[in-house]
């Protein structure tokens, strides 16, 4: 593999930072960089915006509406979306179910769900954690039965990341009990609003809403929501979250965090903070630079090699490395910014005279409280790494 750039790739990165600056609404990035939590209705202006442009979908086949760049087209224009501040949109719907029904569903599935998608007419949220079945999803116990045209639903989902803002569900049942487990799971789309559906707020220590527990007490859907053919679910499970976790790698984000403790050093330095001090933290950040640009080069690898055997494996260790490279900027900034970091007022206020991004603390101990978690969603660390022991033992 080539370890540079071409001319064209440069190009298109410089194509798409002008886009991203003479477009992406000022005020928009600077909520996104201090730690303010956007609802639905703050990004789905610049969503439309994006799919004006073509470029809301990276990760989509042209065919159904993506913009048909390369893998590294892909990540250069993800690295330049972070380092902009620009928000995430519809991470679940574009992200991960469109693809699954890009892949799995019936064409006229694809007609339904998929513009609508692009237009942010529809988001999603993702049910497959449960109480008794989180990073083992063999186990989950939510059971869709045929009823007819339609699927009865029941069960609970929990750790529901946007369920409160989500039109539908993308949800792992249970609809067949006489086989392995793995094999009697389907993936089913579910109405939010339909009749048995209760989503609660689950409190995290950031104090955002972000995550829900959603009750399915007799939910019915019909059975074209169904996706693919019946106890086909574990197949789509895995490709989607092939998919979160070659994104929960981080790597756009966390050259947004370099370029960020950079400059939370020189501003810390002019508030008496030690040459010695200083130097300590640059070095911290210079070998933090390094670690994220290996990063960077395993991502390019796995992305150009969508087809290899291995992608599950490779997937899961770049999901290991990106979170614990996403606590070890946390706590970097964490320790340069020592008290300062305990926040005056929540970020969720909508206060109009907030500082710029370098300077304000409060957003960045909520960012740090928020993912401690990127080591637990899309799978823990430990389950990934039991996904690359299994990969290598069976050759």
């Amino acid at each position: 593999m080539q370890l540079a750039f071409t001319p064209e790739d440069e190009a298109f990165r410089e194509e798409v930072r002008a886009f991203l600056r003479d477009h992406l609404p000022p005020e928009l990035a600077r909520k996104e960089a201090t730690g303010f939590h956007l609802h639905r209705s703050e990004v789905d202006p610049w969503h439309r915006t994006l799919y004006k442009k073509g470029w809301v979908a990276p990760n989509w086949p042209k065919e159904h509406g993506g913009p048909g760049w390369t893998p590294i087209q892909k990540y250069l224009f993800e690295v330049e979306y972070g380092l902009a501040n620009a928000p995430e949109i519809s991470l679940i719907a574009l992200g991960m179910v469109g693809p699954v029904i890009c892949r799995f569903g019936s064409t006229e599935m694809k007609k339904r769900f998929l513009e609508p998608i692009l237009r942010a007419e529809i988001w999603f949220c993702q049910g497959f954690s449960e109480p008794q079945a989180g990073s083992d999803l063999a186990s989950v116990r939510t059971r869709a039965v045929k009823d007819g045209g339609d699927y009865i639903i029941s069960g609970q989902k929990i750790w529901t990341t946007s369920a409160h803002m989500a039109d539908y569900m993308i949800c792992l049942a249970r609809t067949n009990d006489q086989v392995k487990p793995q094999a009697g799971l389907s993936m089913i789309l579910v109405p939010m609003d339909a009749p048995g559906v209760e989503c609660r707020w689950i409190p995290t220590i950031d104090g955002s809403h972000n995550v829900n527990e959603v009750f399915l007490d007799d939910v019915r859907v019909p059975a074209a929501n169904l996706i693919g053919e019946p106890d086909t679910g574990w197949k789509q499970a895995k490709f989607l979250l092939n998919n979160e976790r070659t994104h929960n790698a981080y790597a756009g984000m966390l050259k947004r965090y370099v370029r960020r403790i950079s400059g939370m050093i020189n501003r810390a330095q002019s508030q008496g903070l030690s040459a010695a001090e200083a130097a300590e933290y640059r070095r911290q950040v210079a070998q933090l630079e390094i670690d994220v640009d290996a990063l960077e080069w395993s991502v390019l690898r796995v992305l150009a090699s969508e087809e290899s055997p291995l992608l599950g494996a490779a997937a899961s260790a770049l999901k290991i490395r990106g979170s614990e490279l996403l606590l070890q900027a946390g706590e970097l900034e964490l320790a340069i910014a020592g008290t300062q970091m305990v926040p005056r007022f929540q970020p969720t206020d909508s206060a109009p005279n907030y500082a710029d991004a370098s300077d304000w603390v409060p957003g960045k101990l909520d960012q740090y409280l928020y993912f401690r978690a990127s080591t637990i969603f899309g799978g823990t660390n430990e389950i990934q790494r039991g996904i690359i022991w299994n990969t290598l033992y069976r050759g």
